[in-house]
């Protein structure tokens, strides 16, 4: 059955969690256990109703404070399809838990509160959305039952965000009226908003194609490890143990390995089921070749005549993640796939403005801040755009001294 990997963003208090339980609940995925520690959380906080929010938020500390701090995954399938959600914060300060959770989805929901619209951080959601790479964005206009279901209300926010949408890199938006807490356009159609003429949230998960990345020929497989058994039963064994990150690789086909450019054959393919004629993303397997060439984590594998950039000069959109600014002059540390490299920052070539999407001149970028900066990193790095391939076009950096994520990065060119 397909699988379809979707994540909420937004504002805070904006539904998210609560659209999520709702989900569950009427889906009937929740299991009966985790519905009565629901009531026994909600009687203790002094409410009546079933709160569905509690069912995402399960840190003690986000149901004391009635707010999402870490990415939360829950899982429920349906008929048609199978779904893993990533429930991400929408405070400021988790910026960086919410790119975790988007930068793997087929999916977002962008919810808005229906009274205030579109706010900063709801814009900045679906910016980063957009510089990630989701396929498909849904505008979820929450809280329709606190405007009286008001077409013109729905219609208002509607037209905020096709103006604010225009500039972003949106392949296929849609928009539904909802309320998560009564569960109106959420799995079923509501009649109490007679002029929505579209499906509900579920439907439209439903039916929303599954987008897949790259073309089979363009293989990429860094690698996590190689295997050396030294035993008797294998001592000649050596495989190449990792993830793919894109394509299809087969028996006999002709790869090449990189930095070093040497060239090979694949002899044979490894699972966890045994020997396979064939992988593809995102399976791990172990390749054996059919000659013993230098290869070791960090390199990576591909087809001959599909290798992707290898270079030290990278440019990529970046949302920096920490309160010590990004300068340029600064060493910190990147990790690409299975590669992590000392690199420099050169120069911030803009800073994006998330209410307006204009670019302007800046040398740093601040907490949260996203802008498009230039790197050298000490070693090569195979990579391809990310808008090409989205697990090759990525990277996280680090902090080279206590090894903190500082930003995550988006390839833009190589």
């Amino acid at each position: 059955m397909e699988i379809l990997r979707l994540a909420t963003a937004g504002s805070v208090d904006d539904g998210k969690s609560t659209l999520i339980g709702r989900l569950l609940y009427d889906t009937r995925t929740a299991m009966q256990d985790q519905l009565d520690a629901v009531r026994r959380a909600t009687r203790r906080m002094g409410g009546d109703d079933l709160n569905l929010a509690l069912l995402t938020d399960g840190l003690k500390a986000e149901r004391e404070q009635g707010i999402t701090i870490d990415v939360a995954y829950r899982y429920f399938a349906t008929d048609r399809r199978k779904f893993v959600i990533a429930d991400t914060p929408g405070h400021v300060q988790y910026t960086r838990n919410m790119v975790t959770g988007a930068s793997t989805a087929d999916l977002a929901v962008v919810l808005v509160d229906a009274r205030h619209g579109m706010t900063e951080q709801s814009r900045r959601h679906a910016l980063l959305c957009s510089l990630l790479g989701v396929p498909h964005l849904v505008l979820a206009v929450n809280k329709m039952d606190l405007v009286d279901y008001d077409q013109a209300v729905f219609r208002r926010v509607e037209e905020e965000f096709a103006g604010f949408s225009t500039r972003l890199r949106i392949p296929d938006l849609d928009i539904i009226p909802m309320s998560a807490l009564h569960g109106d356009n959420v799995v079923e159609r509501t009649a109490r908003m007679p002029w929505y003429n579209g499906p509900s949230l579920l439907r439209h998960l439903e039916q929303v194609r599954v987008p897949i990345d790259v073309a089979p020929d363009e293989m990429r497989f860094p690698v996590q490890y190689v295997i050396r058994p030294h035993t008797d039963e294998h001592h000649d064994y050596r495989g190449y143990a990792g993830q793919i990150a894109a394509g299809v690789v087969r028996v006999g086909d002709e790869v090449v390995a990189l930095p070093s450019g040497m060239t090979s054959r694949v002899s044979a393919i490894d699972s966890p089921a045994g020997e396979v004629a064939q992988a593809y993303a995102p399976m791990s397997v172990s390749l054996r070749l059919a000659d013993d060439i230098d290869l070791s984590r960090g390199d990576l594998l591909a087809r001959v005549g599909h290798q992707p950039r290898t270079t030290q000069d990278v440019d990529a959109m970046l949302c920096w993640m920490t309160r010590e600014p990004m300068r340029a002059g600064m060493r910190v540390l990147v990790k690409h796939t299975t590669r992590t490299v000392p690199a420099l920052v050169r120069d911030v070539r803009y800073r994006m403005d998330v209410n307006t999407l204009r670019h302007s001149e800046a040398d740093t970028l601040g907490f949260n801040e996203i802008g498009r900066v230039s790197l050298r990193t000490t070693h090569p790095v195979m990579c391809d755009e990310y808008r090409q391939n989205r697990q090759t076009g990525s990277f996280v950096v680090i902090d080279p001294a206590t090894k903190r994520t500082l930003a995550g990065g988006m390839i833009e060119a190589a």
